[in-house]
Parts: C-alpha cells; sequence; structure tokens
C-alpha cells in the first residue's frame, strides 16, 4: 500500500500535485495539509498531528464521515509530519509520498527535507514538488530514474561525504566519484539513455529528479 502524506507547505499550483495521486492511495493529511487534499478533490482517511491548523468544525465533520483522527499535545518532540509518517507505517504502508512539503516556512522546508534522510526508514520515502521528485539514497542502494529522456537529475550529499558515486545513462558519467558535502559537482546533470540509474556505495545522497511540465 502507498501512503500519500499531505503536509502544510506552500502550494500554489495544485494541478501537477492532483497528478501524483492514484486511487488506491491512503491518504494522511499531517494537520494543516488537510487543506491541500480537500483542494484536490480528496477525502483523507486520516489526519494526525495537534490539529492547531486545521479547522475544528471540518474535523468534525470528516470524523462522521469514517476519518480516523490522531491528535497529539501541541508540546511535543515531534513535527506533525514525522507522527504523520510514523502512523503510516504503522497502517501497513510499504511507499511513502510527500506532498506540500515545501515552500513557506524555511525551517520546516529543511527539516521535512531532511526528515527524509534523518532516519532508518523501512519504506521508501519521497518528496513530490510540482514536476520534482526528491528521494535519499542510502549506503549499497541503487535508484532507477522514472523521470524521461531529457529530464534534469541533480544529486547532493546529505553526509559528510558519499564514495562509489556511480551514474548510467547520464549525460555527464561519474563512475566510483566521491561527493562532500557542500559540493555542486552533481546539480544539473541530464537523462539521455533509459533506464539511468544512480548507485552509491557508502553515505546519504539526495537524488532530485525534474520532469517535463505536462
Amino acid at each position: 500500500m502507498r501512503s500519500v502524506i499531505f503536509v502544510n507547505g506552500e502550494v500554489t499550483d495544485y494541478a501537477p500535485l492532483r497528478a501524483w495521486l492514484r486511487a488506491d492511495d491512503y491518504l494522511v493529511c499531517a494537520d494543516g495539509g488537510l487543506r491541500h487534499c480537500l483542494a484536490v478533490g480528496r477525502t483523507p482517511h486520516a489526519v494526525v498531528g495537534d490539529l492547531d491548523s486545521a479547522e475544528p468544525e471540518l474535523i468534525k465533520q470528516l470524523a462522521t464521515q469514517g476519518m480516523v483522527i490522531e491528535r497529539h499535545p501541541p508540546a511535543k518532540d515531534k513535527t506533525d509530519l514525522e507522527l504523520a509518517v510514523e502512523f503510516a507505517l504503522r497502517k501497513g504502508a510499504d511507499e511513502l509520498l510527500l506532498l506540500g512539503a515545501l515552500g513557506g516556512r524555511l525551517d520546516q522546508t529543511v527539516a521535512n527535507l531532511l526528515l527524509l534522510a534523518g532516519s532508518n526508514w523501512p519504506v521508501p520515502i519521497a518528496i513530490a514538488e510540482g514536476e520534482q521528485l526528491a528521494q535519499v539514497l542510502r549506503s549499497g542502494e541503487r535508484l532507477v530514474l522514472t523521470a524521461p529522456i531529457g529530464s534534469t537529475v541533480s544529486v547532493l550529499a546529505l553526509s559528510a561525504e558519499v564514495t562509489g558515486i556511480t551514474y548510467t545513462g547520464l549525460e555527464y558519467p561519474l563512475e566510483n566519484f566521491t561527493l562532500v558535502l557542500g559540493s555542486t559537482r552533481g546539480v544539473s546533470n541530464v537523462i539521455v539513455h533509459a533506464p539511468a540509474t544512480i548507485q552509491i556505495d557508502d553515505g546519504l545522497l539526495l537524488v532530485v529528479q525534474t520532469f517535463p511540465t505536462q
């Protein structure tokens, strides 16, 4: 089961966000992310958080329709998003996609991106933003890129260094390369052959694919 988590970030165009959804997704809202879920015409299965950003009457209305509510106290040690991720995993999700996780407050945006790498999550987690998809590769992993030929791909080190970076199908090849934290060497590559892949030996690598605008 794939779970999509709506986050309370900034969304200026709902069409690209709606395009990421599937009919059988299990929809979880991290507090104010409820507004994004409703804006794309979907009814969530659950809302998680301290609910300080969601309208109480709306919460009550949706609860009568079967929506699960997991309310947490305002004084908590985790963000609403992290709590929503843990909730989705307990529900049996084997894949997580975060929508509306970027924009707005800079600290929240950075925290949401780093959440991908901060814990050893047992299932793949990605963030979709417009036509972009962000994922994290961990030590020994290999990623088959899903963006079509001509798409832009960028990688950034999230650990002090990432070793053994090897590309296939990208315009600017790398083989057994080491990328250090803060380097821009991996920004703005292009997919020229399919399937294109990225693999690493050790470290944490952020991979961002930019899909063509439909």
